[in-house]
């Protein structure tokens, strides 16, 4: 089993926006991530810590302007803390082992999957093609990548 950590060279090798939305719990501009129109594939990790967060297969259009997921792909890599800032109550989404900060979680996702849509910044993640997942050590989840 991979251990997963807190990199502070990775850390220190993020780009602005990056570092603001992980480190910072910032949030990217709406429509703008990378990975918001991916639909290769594959397996999205945290950026900082590689630890395995959520699979192509439970990725959806939810039309909010951030990539949407209906679940994580391994539960217990998700930190999910309650967040009152903006003058609401809402409940943030960290990967548990590298701390940082990918967005947050809503209960208005597709009934039949479960009904929760978890809105997260592209800049928190690190997307690995199902081509690439067994060399780079990711091959366990291939059997959840359709």
């Amino acid at each position: 089993m991979a251990k997963y950590t807190k990199n502070p060279d990775i850390i220190a090798s993020l780009s602005s926006e990056e570092f603001y939305v992980t480190q910072e719990s910032g949030t990217e501009r709406p429509g703008s991530g990378k990975l918001l129109d991916n639909k290769e594939p594959g397996l999205y990790v945290d950026i900082v810590s590689g630890e395995p967060l959520f699979a192509s297969s439970d990725k959806y259009e939810s039309g909010c302007g951030w990539p949407s997921f209906t679940r994580p792909i391994e539960s217990q890599n998700v930190s999910e803390l309650r967040d009152a800032s903006l003058g609401m109550a809402r409940t943030e989404v960290r990967s548990k082992h590298g701390d940082s900060h990918l967005g947050h979680v809503f209960p208005d996702g597709p009934r039949d999957r479960g009904g929760l849509r978890y809105c997260i910044n592209s800049a928190s993640l690190r997307f690995i093609h199902r081509d690439d997942m067994d060399l780079e050590g990711y091959g366990i989840f291939l059997d959840q990548i359709k």
